[in-house]
């Protein structure tokens, strides 16, 4: 599995979003600038979080967007998953049950499996609050 820049850019704005302590809407200006990424790019990836309900937008002349819930209540793999569909490392793995013809006599899908797993476990269980710590600890470190 390899994340696309659209996830991770995805990722990237909603902490950006998340950031904003002062719960004004950025621009996509502002995100874009501040995040190194190409307007036009950005509001694809604005527009797929829009309509999934992850941001709102505010029009006017201070408008831009603001996250519609509390960073606590997003995790890493709910913005994945929209953006880059299914994370399972393999084609039976992408649904709940999986419909194999050789599911019953493939010993490499317990493999499979505990990647799925490994994966699952990281993700659904990282919030954008965890990257906001992590991220005032890496500031904190580097303004010494």
């Amino acid at each position: 599995m390899k994340i696309s820049t659209k996830g991770r850019y995805a990722l990237r704005t909603m902490l950006e979003l998340a950031k904003n302590q002062e719960n004004k809407p950025l621009s996509v200006k502002e995100i874009s600038a501040r995040q190194d990424i190409s307007d036009k790019y950005l509001e694809q990836i604005i527009a797929v979080l829009n309509k999934a309900g992850y941001v709102k937008s505010v029009r006017g002349p201070q408008g831009g967007y603001m996250l519609v819930k509390a960073p606590k209540d997003y995790t890493v793999g709910m913005i994945l998953r929209l953006t880059e569909g299914s994370l399972a490392p393999v084609e039976c793995l992408e649904y709940e049950k999986n419909t194999c013809k050789r599911k019953d006599i493939c010993v490499t899908v317990k493999v499979w499996e505990k990647i799925d797993s490994a994966v699952k476990n990281v993700v659904d269980n990282i919030t954008l609050e965890d990257l906001l710590q992590w991220d005032m600890d890496l500031s904190d470190h580097y303004s010494i």
